[in-house]
């Protein structure tokens, strides 16, 4: 054990940790920011540690501006800091994370960077450069050193390994994209034989990748704060270094891979671990993700903030929005989803074990960001749902809809409410409830309009049965009584 100074503790890296690099580079990793390291590496290091996977991880810059200064000072070092709610208890553990061998800025060290291709042990691909960055443009050029956009680097390292090893297929990789877009290995994909085709990289190549390599779509989720500023000195004694790169993640995690190959050998995590998950079929887990997760978030928003709560955990802990939000997820949301029910029950208490993490403040402002689109997408397919399965209206949902466009009239108890959303959204909101406000606008007529507006939900929701009604007597009472009060009323224990 390295003796920990009364003044100063040693700064982390592979001779101050006694840690050399043990395993050759099996992974080529594109992003090093928080959520790859705290989420992949920190899994990737568990791989090592309780299987034969033996493997390291090159980490590329992908971007131009900035550096991975610290990573590379730190010979690839860091800890991840898990704390929050397991099993409704206080869960806390630091692990420290080794799989790094290698960091490359691929604008600085573009030669080194395509050099990585000629490594015959790097099997894995791994990306996070944000839901913007797979993408193709018919700018970059193959001359370009190196091109824009993150999959033209990559088809340019895939060319180099393609011709390197004159096209054997055990050169081959497998590709794990973490970008938050839908099918995210196919759209990898289809951006790679873009660019094969702009670059005119040959009919040979085009096969190898479709027919040898494997891309993956990926469902990812953990909360990752960052750097724990507040607290960071606490947590420097307790690994006993400094480490600039220390990261707060949550405990929970879930990797869902939907794989067109069987990868299980390759990748060889415990099949007794819920939290990864190989399967044919990603939607029904992303389903069950935006609607439980993503839903509750949405839907909890303007009821808690028109409460008068901050906070995600201040509103899931509170006597009245609590259960609220409890019995919206078990009794609104749970029932329209058709997946196993005791799946469904573990990810709705994982969920609000998540949401309870003191060590995670989560502003509902924060979440209110484009709340209108959120809740088509999140919160309305359950609405819909509901009402065909049990041909009624789901009462709390539909409180919540109505919350939120209570929300968009932008005052809460006089105060301005700070609303983040596209500014025709925010403008048709501001409009209808002035019209409304000096009268010349009736409740019954603004809920039709906005009902009506098929830009903001894909189809016209007057035509649900009773949805028109039952808002505007909730906005009505709103109007008379005051939120809260009437809030309380029908939904006080």
């Amino acid at each position: 054990m390295i003796p920990i100074s009364t003044t100063t503790l040693p700064l982390l890296n592979r001779t101050s940790a006694n840690c050399p690099v043990h395993f050759p580079p099996k992974v080529l990793q594109f992003g090093g920011g928080n959520f790859l390291r705290a989420f992949a590496d920190r899994m990737i290091d568990d791989l090592n540690e309780q299987t034969n996977f033996n493997g390291s991880v090159i980490v590329v810059k992908p971007t131009e501006r900035g550096a991975y200064a610290a990573l590379d000072k730190q010979e690839g070092l860091f800890h991840v800091s898990m704390n929050g709610v397991r099993d409704g208890q206080l869960f806390s553990e630091n692990q420290l994370v080794r799989c790094i061998s290698r960091v490359l800025h691929s604008y600085q060290e573009w030669e080194e960077f395509l050099k990585t291709a000629e490594i015959p042990s790097i099997r894995f691909i791994l990306s996070n450069t944000t839901e913007a960055g797979i993408q193709a443009s018919e700018t970059d050029q193959l001359t370009d050193h190196p091109p824009k956009e993150f999959p033209a680097k990559l088809s340019r390292w895939l060319y180099h390994r393609f011709q390197s090893f004159d096209g054997r297929k055990d050169a081959a990789c497998i590709f794990l994209p973490c970008e938050l877009i839908e099918n995210n290995g196919d759209a990898l994909r289809r951006c790679i034989l873009q660019y094969a085709d702009w670059w005119s990289l040959g009919e040979k190549f085009k096969h190898w990748i479709v027919e040898h390599n494997i891309f993956c779509n990926t469902l990812v989720d953990q909360i990752v704060p960052g750097f724990p500023q507040g607290r960071k000195e606490a947590v420097y004694k307790q690994i006993g270094f400094e480490d600039a790169l220390l990261v707060d993640a949550e405990p929970y995690h879930l990797f869902v891979i939907q794989s067109p190959k069987d990868i299980r050998s390759e990748l060889p995590f415990s099949p007794d671990n819920p939290q990864v998950v190989f399967t044919n079929d990603l939607a029904p887990y992303r389903q069950i993700k935006v609607r439980i997760l993503n839903g509750a978030h949405t839907a909890m928003v303007p009821v808690g903030y028109l409460s008068g709560i901050e906070s995600v955990r201040e509103a899931v802990e509170d006597k009245t929005v609590g259960p609220f939000i409890e019995q919206l997820l078990s009794e609104e949301i749970l029932p329209t989803l058709d997946f196993p029910k005791e799946t469904l029950e573990k990810y709705y208490k994982d969920v609000l074990d998540r949401f309870r993490n003191p060590f995670i403040h989560h502003r509902l402002i924060s979440i209110s960001l484009n709340a209108v689109a959120k809740f088509k997408t999140r919160v309305l397919p359950s609405l819909t749902a509901y009402q065909v399965s049990k041909q009624r209206l789901p009462n709390r949902i539909v409180f919540s809809f109505a919350s939120l466009l209570w929300f968009y009239r932008g005052q809460r108890n006089e105060e301005p409410i700070p609303l983040k959303d596209h500014p025709d959204t925010i403008a048709f909101f501001k409009e209808l409830w002035q019209k409304q406000m000096n009268g010349s606008l009736s409740l019954e007529e603004l809920v039709a309009t906005i009902l009506a507006k098929e830009d903001f939900f894909e189809q016209n929701l007057n035509k649900i049965d009773g949805l028109a009604e039952a808002l505007t007597k909730h906005l009505s009472d709103f109007e008379a009584n005051g939120y809260q009060k009437t809030f309380l009323e029908q939904f006080a224990a």
